[in-house]
């Protein structure tokens, strides 16, 4: 097992060399002058050349990169072009938001999409399998950003129940007392008992929720099922059965551990799909995280911010498929 975690931890730094390289690659090559945008609008030449030379860029490709990496197993990101503000310490204001949308994703994902994958597997071709596998293929095709619209007209415009976008509402920002303490706003409002933060900030965090919600739970649905009817026409299931077992201890307790595998997988992949997923959502939702930061920095050409958003990115998702490489390899039935 450990020779195998380290051969995956190799492999993962090779794709995250690769993809820094790639992103390096192409944001130097992009139509910018970058010195020009650090000095800023109405800058001599000489103030340019200066910024080149303090940026680093008058030296070669080769050696601009290696600068580059050097300082990234710094945790160096470089400096904004628009701020010139630390890329790093930018990021750390920035994802706390991101994660919260996150992290519940995952917890629905878990809440909702296993039970509904096991009552699916159980009543094989019913109306309610019928009706989850009709609600998981949408979830899963459904365009993201059709989803957060449909969301926005239906429950702000239509029923007015909840509101269109942001974090908190303008009241709670201006009026009320704001924790900060991990940047999750929903668990720092519980933490410090502010029940009124907490409010405003569960109104908000709903339509957003759903929305990139939805991918995951379709999925994970998908595949427990699918791995549960597998697993349910095992001879040692059959014999069970046939033993006079409980059908809920052999559907919770044998068919559902040994189907974990697959299923537990399948959700540490799709929350690094919904982390790149949210960027459309937030800025549809004008939530405040790397999203929001990301679109910035694209539309102004701040390729130390896009640089850094994209090498976050791939770490969360090389991280999140190691951990399922070994949630996979502790199954005894695969051979290494």
């Amino acid at each position: 097992m450990a020779k195998y975690i380290f051969k995956r931890i190799l492999s993962s730094l090779v794709v995250l060399l690769g993809v820094i390289t790639i992103t390096f690659v192409i944001a130097r090559v992009i139509p910018s002058n970058a010195a020009a945008k650090w000095v800023g609008p109405k800058a001599t030449a000489e103030q340019i050349a200066a910024a080149e030379i303090e940026l680093g860029l008058d030296k070669p490709l080769p050696i601009q990169f290696l600068n580059y990496l050097t300082d990234l197993l710094q945790g160096d990101l470089g400096n904004s072009l628009n701020s010139h503000q630390p890329v790093t310490s930018e990021l750390a204001t920035y994802i706390p938001a991101t994660l919260e949308l996150v992290l519940l994703a995952f917890l629905f994902a878990i809440l909702l999409g296993i039970p509904l994958g096991i009552y699916s597997a159980k009543k094989k071709d019913r109306l309610l399998d019928h009706t989850s596998r009709f609600f998981s293929i949408g979830a899963v095709s459904l365009p993201t950003f059709w989803v957060a619209l449909f969301l926005q007209l239906i429950f702000y415009k239509g029923l007015g129940w909840l509101p269109l976008g942001g974090r908190l509402s303008i009241e709670m920002t201006i009026f009320g007392d704001i924790p900060n303490i991990t940047g999750m706003l929903l668990f720092d409002s519980l933490l410090t008992g502010n029940f009124e933060v907490f409010g405003d900030a569960f109104l908000h965090i709903i339509l957003p929720g759903i929305t990139i919600s939805l991918y995951p739970i379709g999925l994970v649905a998908r595949m427990t099922r699918s791995a549960l009817l597998e697993i349910l026409g095992e001879d040692y299931i059959t014999a069970g059965r046939s033993y006079g077992l409980n059908e809920f201890k052999i559907l919770w307790k044998y068919a559902l551990k040994n189907s974990l595998g697959p299923t537990a997988t399948v959700v540490t992949l799709s929350m690094g799909y919904t982390l790149v997923n949210t960027f459309l959502v937030e800025t549809i939702f004008s939530w405040p995280g790397i999203g929001s930061y990301v679109s910035k920095a694209v539309t102004t050409l701040d390729y130390p911010a896009i640089i850094g958003v994209t090498v976050f990115s791939a770490i969360c998702y090389v991280l999140l498929n190691l951990i399922a490489d070994i949630i996979i390899a502790m199954d005894p039935r695969v051979r290494l």
